[in-house]
């Protein structure tokens, strides 16, 4: 191996024989052999030992290239201990309604860790940051439409993969299938899958150049809240067959804390259900004629 080449390394075999086999004259050794006089391999002059130690230093140079080259990536650190990671910052429902908005879809008086879907919104300079969290451990996502129905609609989507990685993608509602789109508006991202709940934070520039899959969010939208299994990786069908959407157009401009039960917590709430219990209630009390 040439010092002058030091990337060139040789194989595990060769470190190998260098490390412990190795029993053939060097160049130097030889010459060192012939100003001695030709002595035999037990005598020893007072050459040999600056010899040896370069020797040793050659070969710890080497031990350190090689170690650099199959135990340090590519940012130069050790593969067993990974660079600091900032731990996810907790989404606040403190603010909700007052410095940002907020949807929650569950029990009552859920939040962002307990609601089975969550979202929040909120302007910071030329972007709107959402936060999404669901009670998933595939994906949970957002749709922008311009009705109540899913088709043509511009989604965010939190993905959790195999890797246990939380990843922000792009969809575009064709029809009833969600098609990814590469172009990304999605920046700042960061997620987590823990407690059996896929989090994440994103944010997207209120104005963007125009595009068919990318609404401007300076103008009012319908928002469709969806969540549902991924295999490998990839988005399927949505948790339940009619997912909760908005119930008039949302502004960005505008914070309100809006609270949606789910189907557990609806059964007695709408009207032709509270109809109906007025009605059995006159008839018990009037009686049978």
């Amino acid at each position: 191996m040439s010092p002058s080449h030091p990337k060139q390394f040789p194989s595990l075999q060769t470190f190998h024989y260098f490390g412990a086999e190795a029993s053939t004259a060097s160049p130097a050794d030889e010459s060192g052999g012939a100003r001695g006089g030709g002595r035999g391999d037990g005598e020893r002059g007072a050459g040999d030992e600056p010899q040896r130690q370069h020797h040793d230093s050659s070969y710890g140079t080497f031990a350190s290239e090689f170690y650099d080259l199959r135990y340090l990536s590519e940012e130069g650190y050790p593969f067993p201990t990974a660079p600091p990671v900032d731990p996810f910052a907790k989404i606040k429902v403190d603010d909700c309604g007052k410095t940002k908005g907020c949807f929650r879809y569950g029990k009552p008086g859920c939040n962002a860790e307990t609601c089975d879907y969550f979202l929040s919104y909120r302007r910071i300079g030329a972007d709107v940051e959402f936060e999404l969290s669901a009670d998933t451990d595939g994906w949970v996502a957002v749709g922008f439409s311009s009705d109540k129905k899913m088709g043509g609609d511009d989604v965010m989507a939190c993905v959790h993969d195999d890797n246990g990685r939380v990843r922000i993608q792009h969809f575009y509602n064709v029809g009833q299938w969600a098609k990814e789109i590469q172009r990304n508006p999605a920046r700042d991202e960061e997620g987590i899958f823990e407690n059996n709940r896929v989090t994440c934070r994103f944010k997207r520039p209120v104005y963007v150049p125009r595009d068919e899959t990318i609404v401007d969010l300076h103008l009012s939208w319908y928002y469709l809240f969806a969540w549902g299994p991924a295999i490998q990786g990839s988005i399927t069908r949505h948790d339940i067959d009619s997912p909760p959407v908005s119930e008039r157009v949302v502004s960005i401009y505008k914070y309100e804390d809006i609270f949606m039960p789910s189907a557990a917590y609806q059964t007695f709430s709408s009207p032709f259900c509270l109809l109906l219990i007025v009605a059995l209630t006159f008839y018990l009390l009037m009686g049978t004629p």
